[in-house]
This record gives C-alpha cells, structure tokens and sequence, in this order.
C-alpha cells in the first residue's frame, strides 16, 4: 500500500471517527433537551388544578422537549416557601403571601393576577354561635392560615367593624387542623377559602359572618422565580397561553368542571358545585391598580408588625411581561 493510500485510509477513519463523535454530542444534546423539566406548584383552589387535570399543557410542550413536574400545597405560604428555596418555578398564590415571599428573598416575582374573587372567601361561625355582626368577634377566638389570603381579609373585616387585629386572639392553624377545631368548638370563628369553604359549608352547615365581598378583592396571583421567568421567557408565554385557554375554557364548561373536580379534590358534589359557580378565571396582566393594592397589604401588614421592614412590591415584577 502506498503512501498516498495510507494518508487517506488514515484521513478517512478521523472523518469516520468525527461523525461518530458529533453525533454523540447531538444524541446527548437531545437527551439533556429532554430532561429539562418546569415545576409547577399548585392549590386545590387554583385553576393550575384545571390545567394538570387537562393534559394540555404537557401535549404543547412536549414539542419543546419539556416535561412538566406538578407539586401539590395546602396554602399559599408554603408553597411561596418552595418556591423561595429554588424548588419551584412557577406556582398560583392569594394575595397575601406573595408579599410575606418578596420579604424573604427577591427571587419571587409576579406574572399575572386572575379576575378578584371576594365571594370565594368568608368568615364562618357555628349556627348556634352568639357572634352575628364583626363586632362581635371582639375577644373572640378566630383561626386562619398564617400568610393565606384570608389573613389580610380578617385584617380588612375587623377595621371595617372598628376593631383592631389585635381584638381578637388569632389561632394560626392550616385549613384541616382549623376545621378539626371549628367542629370540636375550641375556635370561635374561623376564616377560610374555596373549595375548603364550600366542604364546610355543605357537611357542618356554618352561619357566614362576611364573605370578601366589599371588603377585599381577594385577588390571586401566578407567581415565579425570577431566574426562570428571565431565563426562559419564550417558555414562560407557551405555559402562560395555555393557562389561558384553560380559564377560557373553564368559564364556558362550570358543569363539566365541577363534575371532573370532585372525585379529583375528593369533595362533596354540592360542595364543588357551589365553589365553582362563585369563582372567577380570567388571566391578565400585572397592572398599577393590582401593584397599589399589593402595595396597601404590604404597608398594613408592615404596621402591624408582620413584616420586619417596607418592601416596594413593584420591585417585584419581571424584566417583561409574558403573558402574549
């Protein structure tokens, strides 16, 4: 063999062993594509619920070589606390934690709020109770979640009845503990959400003090890490159109969701039925007037010696808006 033939036998397995390496890399790349993966964190109370159960969201992303990884919270502030930890990416909150997350670290950052649903919250007494009016509350016992939505609603109901927050001994238990206590009677009063408040509605035939109504908005928020929002804002907009054609969706099938929900959430038929028709979805955008009612929490949650020092809630907002 010659020379020459040597030199292109040798030039041929470089080419030969060249192809077999990028095509290695390329078969790698694909699987690290694949791997990647968004967390979602959600509430039995949250339309994410809907989107999980839906399978839409997994179906539009797949084409992106993303997976979807769902985490499943009782309330807002440990979901929040998830997120802060770098355990989530995305997640659906109250109104009332976002504030308590922006304290703590300034990886949280608001996406985008739902159509205000005051209805979807109240003050609940037992029927035989004495306490008729708010002001009647005074030196009384009430339970809530600390941080949730409703903290800042029992804030709102008691300024409106001339009390303070600190007329009433507040109980801080998570919604089943507070419900145990509602039914046993160690609670006089206790403050809670849908679909929690729907079920007790329906199985302990409560009287409502006040629902949200004329008191707050009670507004909810899609809430993320920033690192991920800035990072993958093309992603971001795929999850954020789908959320939206499930609210869309949502409100033109209220039967239908009430019906896929219950056995989902394992609540009572009634009870679903009754959380559904007072909800609201409707996604948009974070505008001045949602950033000033955060701002109001954020400074009556300050004044009350909850929070350690002011924050400036629009410094909480991403660098762009992703919603499309």
């Amino acid at each position: 063999m010659t020379r020459i033939s040597l030199r292109r036998r040798f030039l041929g397995g470089l080419l030969l062993l060249s192809a077999v390496a990028c095509q290695a890399r390329g078969e790698q790349a694909r699987e690290a594509k694949a791997e990647t993966h968004v967390r979602i964190g959600y509430q039995k109370s949250s339309p994410l619920v809907l989107l999980k159960w839906r399978g839409t969201l997994e179906a539009s992303l797949q084409q992106h070589h993303v997976s979807v990884e769902w985490a499943e919270f009782p309330a807002g502030p440990v979901l929040i606390e998830a997120l802060n930890a770098g355990q989530l990416d995305i997640g659906y909150v109250g109104e009332a934690p976002p504030i308590f997350g922006q304290a703590a670290s300034s990886s949280l950052v608001y996406v985008a709020v739902d159509r205000p649903s005051p209805k979807n919250e109240a003050i609940l007494v037992p029927r035989d109770s004495s306490i008729h009016t708010l002001a009647d509350l005074k030196g009384k016992t009430v339970a809530l979640n600390k941080g949730s939505n409703v903290h800042y609603f029992l804030v709102r109901a008691l300024a409106k009845a001339g009390l303070g927050y600190r007329d009433v001994q507040v109980a801080f238990l998570p919604p089943a503990d507070a419900r145990a206590a509602f039914e046993n009677g160690t609670i006089d009063a206790w403050v809670i959400w849908d679909p929690y408040l729907a079920a007790a509605e329906v199985a302990l035939g409560p009287r409502v003090l006040s629902t949200g109504e004329g008191i707050v908005d009670n507004n909810s928020f899609y809430i993320a890490r920033r690192e991920f929002i800035d990072a993958e804002a093309e992603l971001s907009r795929s999850i954020f159109e789908q959320v939206r054609l499930t609210d869309e969706w949502a409100r033109q099938h209220r039967d239908e969701v009430a019906k896929h929900l219950g056995p989902l959430l394992g609540i009572d038929d009634h009870a679903i039925q009754a959380s559904v028709a007072r909800s609201s979805w409707g996604i948009g955008p974070i505008g001045d007037e949602t950033i000033s009612a955060q701002q109001r929490i954020a400074d009556t949650f300050l004044e009350l010696g909850l929070l350690e020092k002011p924050l400036r809630v629009r410094d909480a907002l991403p660098l762009e808006n992703v919603l499309r």
